[in-house]
């Protein structure tokens, strides 16, 4: 039967891992991660604001960036998110849903994109398979990153782009999630026009051929551009760049003087050799190979506990002979596509590379992810084909051990996700500061003033997310006071909720006692925060056991 029309078995095959797909990204959903962290709680509360009033936390009417904790989070996660929290409310299941969903839909474009680019439903089937149990993708699409969403928008609009090679009308169409990409993750802002171009030059002899379609296409892209004009322009779509770019970081310029001082070299020399962009360079080619290292491909992967049970690669490490074998073949076989798979995965890291925080960086380069299974699939399937020609019990000997080999990677990785890691990293979760809100909501009325330490991120949107607090009546409450720095956004005070530095000069425990004399207080803080003698209301610990907050009272 064609390969492009898989029979009831394959259909089967492709059912069971889409299930199993959903199944490893629902279970336990809300327990592992332990927690929503600071950007999971903002994406869901500007969803639920945009829901009830067509304005964001800030009051922009349906914004097309969001500007959040000040670094202007990019819209489709946000809005994305509204369906879920319209049906389920505001809480964890609603905001996580929402990615488990798109993470197994991205499974069966997968399918479809392996299937086109080698014409066989096995590479389909084994690609969509590798993503279902990866641990690179389950990790990031069981939380509300932006990242995985943006990776379903280009696999949607790569699968597209290939059917354009043979029915160019569907070239247009695939302009479409290309662009909504670019409105989802920063990393996709600078990827996806590469990617494009990059298209365009590869493949210019296939595609001249379709000139009207081409320029329908890229005017169609620029287009859906358009809105984002004015972000540009008014340098808030730089923000979140200049919190972790390389060029802005402010250590650099004193490392060049420190090396300059130091050099022994004559006269001009030093400072060719030592300059900011000899140094920009040098960064960003580190940065970049240390993307494509066994270390953190195979071995333990990124050093993000967000975004890693560490100790771990980032692909099984059964999966590198084919991966290897695959690439090998691609160029050997000369497969049409080759030098398209081949451009995704090296442009994957360009965007990561001019960042300076957590490299290697498994979020920022979730992108290249698919190049990685589908070559891991292809090579898997060209040892297959191999392998039948062979003697029964050598056939299924090297199956079952292959087999065997990766089902205790898998199993080791799973029993680490779900049960493990939670209990080692609840901390780099931010756990807490949903049972300390749960606990203030109880108490609301007993208390004149209500202070909740910084210590562990933004506990005012923990404040809000948890307490399902009315948007419009936080926008105008006159208690509100922000402040704003160059790269970020403080909440300092709303309603009678007061989030200081607690313990810092002027901020302490006393300081605030005597700031507010005759008022009932509650605090929530660190256990240093208090005096050792003062009774505790309630303590909450992270879920390795350290202490996370403790709650004191005065009355």
């Amino acid at each position: 039967m064609n390969q492009f029309f898989p029979s009831k078995i394959k259909l089967f095959s492709l059912f069971i891992i889409i299930l199993l797909a959903f199944v490893l990204r629902f279970y336990r959903v809300v327990d592992v991660p332990p927690s929503l962290n600071w950007d999971e709680v903002s994406i869901g509360y500007n969803a639920y604001s945009i829901l009830k009033t067509g304005r964001d936390e800030w009051g922009a009417l349906l914004p097309t960036h969001f500007k959040s904790y000040g670094e202007y989070k990019l819209p489709v996660q946000i809005y994305a998110s509204i369906p879920a929290i319209a049906i389920f409310d505001l809480n964890d299941f609603s905001v996580r849903l929402t990615p488990v969903i798109y993470g197994t839909l991205t499974v069966l474009l997968i399918f479809l994109l392996g299937r086109g680019l080698f014409k066989s439903n096995v590479v389909g089937l084994a690609s969509a398979f590798l993503l279902a149990i990866s641990p690179w993708h389950i990790q990031l699409t069981r939380a509300s990153f932006e990242s995985s969403f943006a990776l379903f928008w280009i696999v949607l609009g790569v699968w597209l782009l290939l059917k354009g090679f043979y029915h160019p009308k569907w070239s247009i169409m695939s302009m479409i999630p290309f662009a909504v990409s670019v409105y989802t993750y920063n990393t996709t802002r600078v990827f996806t026009p590469l990617f494009l171009f990059s298209i365009l030059i590869i493949h210019f002899n296939t595609l001249k051929k379709y000139q009207k379609y081409i320029f329908l296409s890229i005017a169609v892209f620029a287009i859906l551009m358009l809105p984002l004009v004015p972000y540009y322009t008014s340098g808030e779509g730089n923000s979140r760049y200049k919190l972790v770019s390389i060029t802005d970081d402010p250590g650099l310029i004193p490392r060049v003087n420190e090396r300059r001082g130091n050099s022994e070299l004559p006269w001009i020399l030093p400072r060719l050799i030592h300059s900011k962009y000899s140094y920009t360079a040098a960064y960003f080619i580190k940065n970049y190979f240390s993307h494509l290292t066994p270390q953190f491909l195979f071995i333990s992967g990124a050093p993000h506990k967000q975004h890693h049970v560490q100790n771990i690669g980032q692909l099984y490490l059964i999966q590198a002979p084919f991966l290897l074998l695959g690439l090998f073949l691609i160029f050997k076989n000369k497969n049409q596509f080759r030098w398209l798979i081949l451009s995704w995965m090296l442009l994957s890291f360009i965007p990561v590379s001019i960042t300076n925080d957590s490299i290697p960086h498994a979020l920022r380069t979730l992108v290249a992810l698919p190049t990685y299974l589908i070559l891991s699939a292809y090579g898997f399937y060209v040892f297959y084909q191999w392998l039948v020609n062979k003697k029964n019990i050598v056939k299924v000997s090297i199956l079952f051990t292959l087999a065997i080999i990766l089902g205790l990677q898998f199993t080791s990785y799973i029993k680490n996700y779900y049960f493990i890691y939670p209990k080692n990293y609840s901390r780099d979760w931010q756990y807490g500061n949903k049972q300390a809100v749960e606990f203030i909501k109880d108490r609301y009325e007993d208390y004149d003033l209500i202070v909740f330490t910084r210590a562990y991120g933004e506990p005012h949107m923990f404040t809000l997310f948890y307490s399902n607090y009315d948007s419009a009546k936080f926008r105008n409450d006159p208690n509100l006071e922000r402040f704003e720095t160059f790269d970020w956004v403080r909440v300092l005070k709303f309603d009678k909720f007061y989030f200081p530095d607690l313990g810092d000069e002027g901020t302490g425990f006393r300081d605030i006692i005597a700031q507010n004399p005759d008022k009932r207080i509650l605090f929530i803080g660190k256990q240093v925060d208090f005096p050792q003698e003062h009774y505790r209301l309630k303590t909450i610990d992270f879920l390795n056991g350290d202490r996370a907050f403790d709650i004191v009272e005065i009355k």
